[in-house]
């Protein structure tokens, strides 16, 4: 029998950058706060001394573990789908902080293209270049009002960068320079630049400098140590959770994070929540915590199961395409990340020294940045070269055709080690009809509930922008002067792999509630007083790393969380009834 705990104010499911900014900006303002994490307390002294490549980049230490919840895939709505099993097909944060601490720290703003990629396509190309079946739509909010979101969480993260030449306006710089040059950056950039574009340093949250933020929280300049992705930071110098937002939070004394608790059901009746229901992981006693508001700020997959569990809003059907729970899965899969890797004879770079986010990259094909009239798609993405830091283990690059064993590897190995870099593609990924996001009939966890099931499956736009990004990234690599490039191949069909950390949708954003499950202050409609916060509200996958808008909107969020406690109920946001559907 489930504990009756005391009503709080408002109770946050996860604890990454969505929860972390809700927990921290309402806490600030005063109301009781709790966090629920069903992985493991942590504290950045945790991290000390963890630069150890087996454990955390072959073993996925800091993934969570699918022996008990994972989710099955497929690529066709007629098909069974099976489980996925191990953490190297799809790594999902876990613990205090989520999937916040060991992100690269990458950081881009997404474009007012992104944000209103229906409207905009239609207005420039006509609405026939929106293939059938693809349910592309407007977000219900513009850049230009995301933009004091986005500054916000910039100042609070410490983000080190300068100015995309071609990006949206802002209304104030970065707060803290870019990062230092590399030799193979330089090279990268000179070559852009000789062929026309317009290169920058990829904007960071591996601090360039030790910065203050606006809220007191004190973070370390960068050591280039190269252990980022995958990794907790050992000296509180890349920007996650751990840092900023709920130190912040729990300074208050309004914000309690209790971990081991996974989070089962949304107490849901009359229409409204009145609080979660989880078991301590440890105990395996249930409790009720009762609240106000309930904010899902957990990984776009616990985000959708919990409502489709719940029985929350009205599951999305692909055979009648109504419904809105599920609708429009997206995110950065194999076909993303393409690019072309270059092998250098008589040139040798130091790539074992790095940050995940220490790179350059150019935007003159991302978004609609350029013309597609007589392209076979539509959106574009970024290209980047990151000096990541290479580690020993995952580093063992030779050109193709080399053997895969034998003293011919062993030569290409030595040879090449030091003498290859490589140039991808981030291109927008599309939202589908037939791409969506469900209770699975067959599988279940160990509580017996059903595991979420993905049906996703790729299309010719998502082929045909991977292979133009991959002859722009060719482009560039001749010019850096590699005296061999092998390009990477476009797969036909999704492998089911989903290791890339970033996916989306399910509990999308706009402003019919026909084709959306939340608003603008991703305020359900079923729902009023449950705001689900993250990936989960992305429409459709911008051409860049996700993040800051992840970050953004929370801020959007709490904005919106602190009016409808203010104002005693109520929805923040006037439906508006209109076709989102090709």
């Amino acid at each position: 029998m489930a504990i009756k705990l005391d009503k709080v104010d408002v109770v946050i499911v996860g604890t990454g950058w969505a929860g972390g900014v809700v927990a921290a900006e309402l806490s600030k303002a005063g109301y009781k706060v709790v966090g629920l994490e069903r992985g493991k307390n942590q504290v950045r002294e945790d991290y000390i001394g963890v630069k150890d490549e087996l454990r955390y980049t072959n073993r996925y230490e800091m993934m969570q573990n699918l022996s008990s919840e994972t989710i099955t895939s497929r690529n066709n709505i007629d098909e069974v789908a099976l489980p996925v099993r191990t953490r190297q097909e799809m790594m999902v944060g876990t613990d205090l902080g989520g999937g916040s601490v060991h992100w690269a720290g990458s950081t881009y703003r997404w474009r007012p293209y992104d944000f209103e990629i229906r409207s905009m396509t239609i207005d420039r190309y006509g609405k026939e270049k929106i293939p059938e079946g693809m349910t592309i739509q407007d977000w219900g909010i513009t850049y230009d009002e995301m933009e004091k979101y986005y500054d916000k969480w910039e100042k609070t993260a410490g983000i080190s960068g300068e100015p995309d030449p071609l990006g949206a306006p802002r209304s104030s710089d970065y707060p803290n320079p870019p990062m230092l040059e590399s030799p193979p950056i330089k090279l990268f950039k000179k070559a852009a630049k000789e062929l026309g574009y317009h290169p920058f340093q990829v904007a960071s949250g591996n601090l360039s400098q030790a910065y203050t933020n606006p809220d007191g929280e004190q973070m370390n300049g960068c050591m280039y140590c190269s252990y980022c992705t995958q990794y907790g930071c050992d000296f509180g110098a890349k920007s996650d959770p751990l840092v900023t937002v709920l130190p912040t939070a729990m300074k208050t004394g309004n914000f309690e994070a209790r971990v081991g608790a996974y989070v089962r059901r949304v107490l849901y009746k009359g229409g409204k929540a009145t609080g979660v229901m989880y078991v301590d992981t440890l105990t395996g006693q249930e409790y009720e915590q009762p609240a106000d508001v309930v904010v899902l700020a957990a990984f776009t997959f616990t985000n959708n199961r919990l409502l489709m569990l719940s029985g929350i809003g009205k599951q999305y059907d692909p055979k009648t395409r109504t419904g809105v729970i599920g609708r429009n899965f997206n995110g950065q899969f194999d076909i993303t990340f393409l690019g072309a890797r270059g092998y250098f004879e008589d040139r040798k770079f130091n790539y074992y020294a790095g940050a995940g986010a220490l790179g350059g990259t150019l935007s003159d094909f991302a978004a609609d940045n350029f013309d597609h009239k007589d392209l076979d798609f539509i959106g574009g993405g970024g290209i980047e070269m990151r000096q990541y830091g290479e580690a020993a283990i995952s580093s063992n690059h030779v050109p193709k055709g080399t053997p895969k064993w034998g003293a011919e590897f062993k030569k290409n190995s030595i040879h090449y080690a030091y003498r290859n870099l490589v140039v991808w593609y981030t291109p927008n990924i599309m939202s589908w009809w037939h791409n969506y996001l469900d209770l699975d009939p067959t599988y279940k966890d160990d509580f017996g509930d059903p595991l979420l099931r993905v049906t996703n499956k790729y299309t010719d736009q998502d082929r045909n922008i991977a292979k133009f990004g991959i002859e722009k990234c060719r482009e560039i690599m001749e010019k850096m002067g590699a005296d061999i490039i092998d390009e990477d191949e476009v797969p036909h069909e999704f492998d089911h792999i989903y290791d890339g950390g970033h996916y989306a949708g399910g509990v999308i954003m706009g402003s019919d509630p026909a084709t959306s499950a939340v608003n603008n202050y991703l305020q359900m409609w079923d729902a009023e007083n449950i705001f689900v916060v993250g990936g989960s509200a992305f429409p459709q996958f911008g051409g860049h790393h996700p993040t800051a808008t992840i970050g953004a909107l929370g801020y959007r969020a709490a904005e919106g969380i602190e009016k409808y406690l203010k104002a005693g109920g109520g929805q923040l946001v006037q439906a508006k009834k209109e076709s989102s559907v090709v």
